[in-house]
């Protein structure tokens, strides 16, 4: 039965007042059951993806599944509804549901300053540290750049900590004043989780495992330390590399990762349509509904920072506003409500929408590197609920996108006269950089959040290896007078310029970095490091 949902916030009123007059989406007479088995047939094929797993929820029942393709590529293990994936940053609705019980629970309050919980947080300016409340943690308004401080948390294997990404946040200095803009971060969800184990009296994995998925019967979830033999099915992440795809495998045990809170679980399909039943539950008495308060779902749903409302967006779904909420994205498309997240971690893509007032909601859930597949096969599943009329398939929103990036490209062409596009020839001139070149650079530096890394000679040349981050290294190279590095292990989109300076107060060498693809993940903040030298290379 479909139902009337209006997001709670007054302060969009302005914005949606915009709307048609009592604008819903039609309701779905016939269930869409050809279209969506065509449509992630269409994707599978269209984008070659390894593995998927896609799952519909109507009316509080699974009305279908599809999966396809394999665990690993070439391994003949087969994807099931029991296989799990990575689902990334949906992880971070399922931390504020964890505050979210504990508010319940009378535990902490969400304008709670943050230094009530955890004493030692601190953030770069004392009045932002004073002013932080918990809510803050989770909805993107910090004044930080996009992705600050994420080289603490990926690549992944790395040896920070969760004390140390929370001591880091002290060096990041903002880009905006507090409270002023959307900017998405990590690194406060791992500071949200620190607060919900300090009030909660256990680790942040053993109250998610408690409060979130066993009372939902999302048995097949991990999170912390887990031993792969005993999850069953995994999935493991894959890249593309000359044309085929690259699974990286885990070893025997999965450990607990510093960025657990913003995107670390792992749920086959099964979990995630019991997680998307739990949110479009109805009957106020039923255990699914009771889980959580109607007052934390509706704070849960509330939009707290304006989001800018892309292009796209208007054009394929008449949206009238983007805001973020504790853990979800709210907007609105063809008239209804839609509160949706995806996650993207190392070669895994995942989705969950929900469209409350159509009692509908669905997940995706993919295997490898596939961030175009993934917002086509929403698009197409969210119509057929929201415009069946429209009969939109994925080979037309597959060329829309062509067509942006292709326009996009051409954009970047025009403005091809700036140092970026030097940049980028320079960088097309790569050669191996001699010990000679760098003399007067080499040594071991220090930023105060990331660490150590060092800039000695090697066998082969000169290295920059990172103590904290051992995948971030790889040889230095000269870039056509400007010196790179290419890192070994990552996509060629990671590398970083290196450049030195000799301008501190005391005297000392100075290291700055930046993305040589200015395009690259902003989660690759070298933008964001202030190395110092410390001290000369180890003698070989």
């Amino acid at each position: 039965m479909a139902r009337n949902y209006v997001f709670p916030a007054a302060a969009l009123a302005a914005v949606l007042f915009l709307a048609p007059v009592n604008a819903q989406a039609s309701p779905q007479t016939t269930f869409p059951s050809a279209a969506i088995t065509a449509a992630v047939d269409d994707a599978v094929a269209r984008y070659d993806l390894p593995g998927i797993a896609v799952g519909v929820v109507v009316d509080g029942e699974v009305r279908q599944w599809e999966v396809r393709g394999e665990t690993v590529a070439g391994s003949g293990e087969r994807v099931g509804r029991d296989t799990l994936f990575k689902v990334a940053s949906n992880t971070k609705a399922m931390t504020a549901a964890l505050l979210a019980r504990q508010v319940d629970a009378g535990l902490l309050a969400w304008d709670d300053p943050v230094v009530k919980h955890l004493p030692g947080f601190r953030m770069y300016e004392d009045w932002v540290t004073r002013e932080m409340q918990v809510r803050d943690l989770l909805i993107h308004n910090s004044g930080m750049g996009p992705g600050a401080g994420d080289l603490m948390l990926w690549p992944e294997p790395n040896r920070f900590t969760r004390d140390d990404v929370i001591a880091g946040l002290a060096y990041l200095k903002p880009r905006w004043s507090f409270r002023s803009r959307y900017a998405y971060d990590n690194t406060l969800y791992i500071v949200a989780g620190e607060v919900a184990a300090a009030v909660g009296g256990a680790p942040y994995d053993v109250l998610l495992q408690r409060e979130v998925f066993e009372p939902l019967g999302m048995d097949a979830c991990r999170i912390g330390e887990w031993r792969v033999a005993d999850a069953g099915s995994v999935a493991s992440p894959h890249v593309k590399r000359q044309g085929n795809w690259v699974a990286r495998q885990d070893g025997e045990v999965v450990t607990d990762m510093p960025m657990a809170a913003a995107g670390g679980v792992r749920c086959s399909l099964d979990s995630m349509l019991r997680w998307t039943k739990a949110w479009l539950a109805e009957e106020v008495n039923s255990p699914t509904y009771a889980w959580l308060s109607a007052q934390q779902r509706a704070a849960m749903w509330t939009p707290h920072t304006p989001m800018p409302l892309p292009s796209r967006m208007r054009k394929w779904n008449g949206s009238h506003f983007y805001a973020y909420g504790y853990g979800w994205r709210l907007s609105d498309v063809d008239g209804t409500a839609k509160v949706a997240h995806t996650g993207t971690l190392s070669g895994m893509y995942s989705a969950v929408t929900l469209l409350p007032e159509l009692d509908t909601g669905f997940v995706i859930l993919i295997n490898g590197e596939a961030g175009e597949a993934r917002t086509v096969l929403e698009q197409v599943l969210t119509k057929q609920f929201t415009g069946p009329g429209e009969k939109r398939t994925v080979a037309h929103y597959a060329e829309d996108l062509a067509r942006e990036n292709a326009e996009r490209a051409s954009t970047v062409a025009e403005d091809a006269a700036d140092v970026t596009t030097a940049d980028a020839r320079a960088s097309a001139r790569r050669s191996a950089a001699s010990p000679d070149q760098l003399v007067s650079w080499l040594g071991k530096y220090r930023d105060p959040w990331f660490g150590d890394v060092s800039i000695c000679t090697s066998d082969a040349g000169v290295r920059f290896e990172s103590a904290n981050s051992p995948r971030l290294s790889g040889p230095v190279l000269d870039g056509g007078g400007r010196w790179l590095v290419d890192f070994d292990t990552l996509e060629s989109d990671a590398d970083a310029w290196l450049d030195f300076a000799n301008e501190s107060a005391d005297g000392r060498t100075q290291l700055t970095m930046a993305k040589v693809d200015p395009h690259a993940d902003f989660s690759y903040d070298y933008e964001d490091l202030s190395f110092q030298r410390i001290g000369e290379c180890a003698r070989r």
